[in-house]
């Protein structure tokens, strides 16, 4: 293929991605008007508080080092 065949198959593969998303993009708006009760999912916007106790050990056993390789076999 041409440099031009790919960016013709490029521009056409985007038009095709725009109107899909324009059409999913009314299919929600729809859906959204046609249930108005439904609830939608709340945003929780901030900090998150991370408690300073350790975390229980029991949640490390059988776990590697990522990136050092399993304990039993020495690293390259």
């Amino acid at each position: 293929m041409s440099l031009q065949d790919d960016l013709t198959a490029v521009r056409r593969n985007l038009n095709e991605l725009v109107r899909s998303v324009e059409r999913l993009e009314r299919d929600v708006k729809d859906a959204a008007r046609q249930s108005p009760g439904t609830p939608r999912a709340s945003r929780q916007e901030g900090m998150v508080p991370i408690p300073d106790a350790p975390y229980d050990s029991a949640l490390w056993q059988d776990v590697d080092d990522e990136g050092l390789g399993a304990r039993d076999r020495r690293a390259p």
